[in-house]
């Protein structure tokens, strides 16, 4: 449950922004959905990071080395800065190209490319966030996980309401006031799980930047665990991009504004399956390096219940109010008519999703993460 907030929380966030969003404008809204993901093309590199880091503590823990997942989480650290200055490359520098040669409406190209000029800065904080996260769930200490995520998401609907509509004497920034806010907020929920892990003592008994060298072997040992966990959650994200690409020159703003909510309603009812999905690479690999191979099969089916079970029930309360959760967002009668059939295909979405991702984590909790790569790819190709 702890996990379940801690990804819940920045999907809040995410729906915050565009609730906000919808009120200032359908148009805000609908460029929020190509924005939105792309960011989390970026999001999800740093999780499959912070997938493969939460592996290898898991390990440690298990097998009782307390001083080695120290040095596993500063290089981990230190790789997780050297991406996000890749991605700021990028977006500043490669992105902008793009976006002008596939995003149809050349306005709207141009508020996206500035939205994320800025948006992307927060992105060292989120990386750091997630191996924090990584380190706690890791170390099976993930209750003070809620602690960081309240206050960063306590911290967006402040700035939110403040920046894009300029309340209280801040500047009126619109779109953009809401790359500001959600930079503060990653800001927010580090600092806060920064002062947490060392007010409890966690930094000192795991000897958290003890030794700040660089550790080539544990470099290679991380990279090789992560980087196909980084390819599959990439691939994963930018099939949404295209998919928002697509419908964006369908030139229908309505059916882009659509969809964008659809990602707040699979994101914030799918934290409670990816919770059980990162419970079970994390159990997985803390029960192998206790030995006890005999155990994993009989712990997954555990978790598929539970995980299918709750599935259940979200699939039950969308298709009861799916009007309820669309009219939220302050739009028209016509994008909740277009909306209702798009929640139902989603709802059935998420009962799948909820053991299939529960089996596919305890692969990767497995240390095999070459295989859970592969089941990804051919989801994608799929798609």
């Amino acid at each position: 449950m702890p996990i379940s907030v801690a990804i819940l929380i920045p999907q809040f966030n995410f729906i915050i922004n565009n609730i906000f969003l919808g009120h200032y404008s359908t148009e805000a809204l609908a460029i929020a959905s190509i924005t939105g993901v792309y960011y989390l093309i970026f999001a999800s590199i740093g999780f499959g990071l912070n997938n493969g880091l939460q592996t290898l503590i898991s390990r440690r823990a298990g097998e009782n080395r307390p001083d080695e997942i120290g040095k596993i989480f500063t290089q981990g650290v230190y790789i997780s800065l050297c991406i996000a200055a890749v991605c700021m490359f990028l977006t500043y520098f490669i992105t902008p190209f793009i976006f002008r040669s596939v995003i149809h409406n050349t306005e709207n190209a141009e508020k996206a490319i500035s939205f994320l000029h800025i948006r992307i800065w927060g992105l060292p904080f989120l990386y750091v966030y997630q191996l924090r996260n990584a380190l706690l769930v890791g170390t099976n200490q993930s209750r003070y996980l809620v602690m960081g995520t309240l206050a960063e998401a306590a911290a967006n609907v402040l700035f939110d309401y403040l920046l894009i509509f300029g309340n209280w004497g801040f500047p009126e920034m619109g779109f953009n006031g809401a790359a500001y806010a959600s930079i503060i907020a990653e800001f927010t929920g580090m600092f806060v799980i920064f002062l947490i892990i060392h007010k409890k003592g966690i930094t000192k008994r795991f000897s958290i930047f003890n030794s700040l060298k660089w550790d080539t072997k544990n470099t290679r040992l991380i990279s090789s665990m992560s980087a196909p966990l980084v390819f599959q959650h990439a691939i994963s994200i930018i099939s949404w991009e295209i998919f928002y690409i697509l419908i964006e020159r369908n030139n229908s703003e309505a059916a882009l504004a659509v969809s964008s909510t659809m990602r707040n309603i699979f994101g914030i009812f799918g934290s409670f399956t990816w919770a059980f999905a990162a419970a079970s690479s994390s159990m997985v690999s803390n029960i192998i390096g206790q030995g006890q191979h005999d155990k994993v099969e009989h712990l997954i089916r555990s978790i598929v219940r539970l995980s299918t079970g709750m599935a259940i029930v979200v699939f039950i309360i969308l298709n009861i109010a799916p009007r309820l959760f669309l009219s939220i967002y302050g739009q028209s009668e016509e994008f909740i008519t277009v909306g209702i059939p798009v929640v139902r295909v989603i709802s059935v979405a998420m009962i799948l999703m909820s053991f299939s991702v529960v089996w596919v984590n305890a692969v990767t909790g497995t240390g095999n993460t070459k295989v859970s790569l592969l089941i990804e790819a051919a989801t994608i190709v799929l798609y």
